[in-house]
């Protein structure tokens, strides 16, 4: 749950990398959160059809859009591709798998153009080091 609350204080922060555990728990989250949307749509009767998500659902899917785009983004600047890089998704089932690839890839390791690898304490102990010098 921590990674899930994570992405949401990065609301819509594009920058930076975020690992595959980061990635991976938010869409676990987020699956399980959307179908208990659903779910309570339905049990409250305020379904748009049989099986499909209502008012709650669609709250849910626009409160987790921007997150979700900022997370992905996130992902694919840790293997060193651009942002830009999701549209893949819009190609017709191999743009799709590719993307998925992608974000089960490993993290490059040590920094890259979009900063310090997020598996790195280092780099975190050396930021608290900075704080504490005077």
């Amino acid at each position: 749950m921590e990674w899930y609350l994570k992405v949401m204080r990065q609301y819509a922060d594009f920058n930076g990398r975020a690992r595959r555990k980061e990635y991976w728990m938010f869409i676990l989250f987020n699956i399980i959160f959307a179908i208990a949307a659903m779910i309570l749509d339905n049990i409250l009767g305020i379904n748009f059809a049989e099986g499909s998500g209502g008012p709650f659902y669609i709250l849910y899917a626009l409160f987790a859009l921007i997150p979700g785009l900022a997370v992905a983004v996130r992902r694919l600047h840790d293997v060193g591709k651009s942002g830009w890089m999701i549209l893949i998704a819009l190609i017709p089932l191999i743009g799709s798998i590719w993307l998925i690839v992608l974000m089960c890839t490993d993290s490059d390791s040590g920094s890259n153009e979009y900063g310090p690898n997020p598996k790195d304490h280092t780099a975190e102990l050396n930021e608290i080091g900075k704080t504490f010098d005077m």
